[in-house]
């Protein structure tokens, strides 16, 4: 009796880490994807510069995917339509073609889509088209002035 009592010992003990091996591989596969997410929506939210600090603390890996990525949607976008489009642009819908924004940080000349130079400078507010102050505004350079 003893032996087969050892038996069943040894194959609930055998089964118990099996089970526990099938979850943490459940939960490091739910996490990797939340990553995968995550830097899928910083692409998204910040186009293919992403800053640094993020950029430093991704692995290598993830940046391998990060990079593939953006080469697979800049592919997608250039061949959509005659000249391409840029899906990361205007991704609500515009209540109007031109806002306010205000500068935040000294960020240089900004060339607009019509080939008018813009000089962005610490404190001052223009009125430009939305679709060309939107990248700025999601990296934090302007801020949308609300009327």
């Amino acid at each position: 009796m003893s032996e087969e009592t050892d038996r069943e010992e040894l194959f609930m003990a055998v089964k118990m880490r099996h089970y526990g091996m099938v979850r943490n591989h459940r939960c490091v596969h739910a996490y990797l994807m939340a990553r995968l997410k995550y830097i899928k929506s910083l692409r998204w939210g910040f186009g293919t510069n992403i800053p640094q600090d993020i950029r430093k603390s991704m692995s290598e890996n993830e940046s391998k995917w990060f990079d593939s990525y953006n080469k697979l949607l800049f592919n997608y976008m250039k061949n959509v339509g005659d000249d391409g489009i840029d899906l990361c642009q205007e991704q609500h819908p515009p209540k109007f073609r031109f806002i306010t924004v205000r500068c935040l940080s000294d960020y240089g000349d900004l060339m607009l889509s019509d080939g008018t130079r813009v000089s962005i400078k610490k404190g001052l507010q223009h009125l430009l088209p939305r679709r060309d102050c939107e990248p700025l505004i999601r990296q934090g350079v302007l801020q949308h002035v609300l009327m």
